[in-house]
């Protein structure tokens, strides 16, 4: 659970995502903008979550892609379980049934400000943020934000996170090619886009969209795969200068 800075004045929420990093970021946002934020990383432990008592959320965040008790099933089991709103977050366009069954859709990257207009009623974010070629390997703007927000040695927890998450899903992803397993080639590069999304992480992020994009024959993804460990390394080597006393 996380509580630091609190606002009892804002609603709890429950956070359900099985991207490590999309959840370590998201909630460190929310509750560093006041938010008490308790997270699961899967449908079933937010149920257990729920039916044990552990939080009575007045606002849920589920991802819209979740490995087993997922989409219009699991808004159907949390809504059984308790009165808050649900809003699907995704970092792709979410499935249309998914969306019409939630009250709310947000598009990853977002930051509490786009969640407290969505639970204001106001506007919601409906378009994606997908980053362009050119894009510098480390967001600035997001970097610069998360130094408003968090001490320095957050920060850098956040990037070192960031990094090694993704050395560990370069490895899945060159087992996914050799077996040549598609639906796993598409399902690593979702949850690279989304988490290096939310931290700014533009290039590979943009790697990660493609690698969701690819098509079931493979044709691209040994090339991006090679792309993915040189932004890797291109990360590391930028956050050596950004964080020089961090060894990474």
């Amino acid at each position: 659970m996380f509580r630091i800075g609190a606002d009892r004045d804002l609603p709890l929420i429950l956070l359900i995502d099985d991207d490590m990093i999309s959840r370590e970021v998201i909630a460190t946002l929310l509750t560093l903008h006041g938010y008490t934020v308790h997270s699961a990383e899967n449908g079933a432990s937010a149920i257990e979550m729920l039916d044990g008592g552990a939080v009575v959320p007045q606002v849920i965040l589920m991802d819209a892609q979740l490995p087993g008790l997922s989409g219009i099933e699991l808004i159907r089991q949390l809504r059984a379980r308790c009165n808050g709103s649900i809003f699907a977050i995704s970092a792709s366009d979410g499935a249309k049934d998914v969306i019409a069954a939630a009250d709310g859709f947000l598009m990853k990257p977002f930051g509490a400000e786009a969640l407290t207009k969505l639970i204001e009623g106001r506007a919601p974010l409906t378009a994606s943020v997908i980053p362009e070629a050119a894009e510098p390997v480390l967001s600035q703007e997001t970097l610069a934000r998360f130094r408003e927000l968090m001490p320095e040695s957050m920060v850098k927890e956040v990037y070192v996170a960031v990094a090694a998450d993704l050395k560990q899903r370069s490895e899945a992803l060159k087992e996914a090619i050799a077996a040549g397993n598609a639906t796993a080639v598409r399902r690593i590069g979702h949850a690279i886009k989304g988490g290096c999304g939310m931290a700014g992480a533009r290039q590979a992020a943009m790697l990660g969209a493609m690698l969701e994009c690819e098509s079931d024959q493979l044709d691209n993804s040994r090339a991006v795969l090679q792309d993915l460990y040189t932004a890797t390394h291109s990360l590391e080597r930028m956050l050596e200068a950004e964080f020089p006393a961090q060894t990474m």
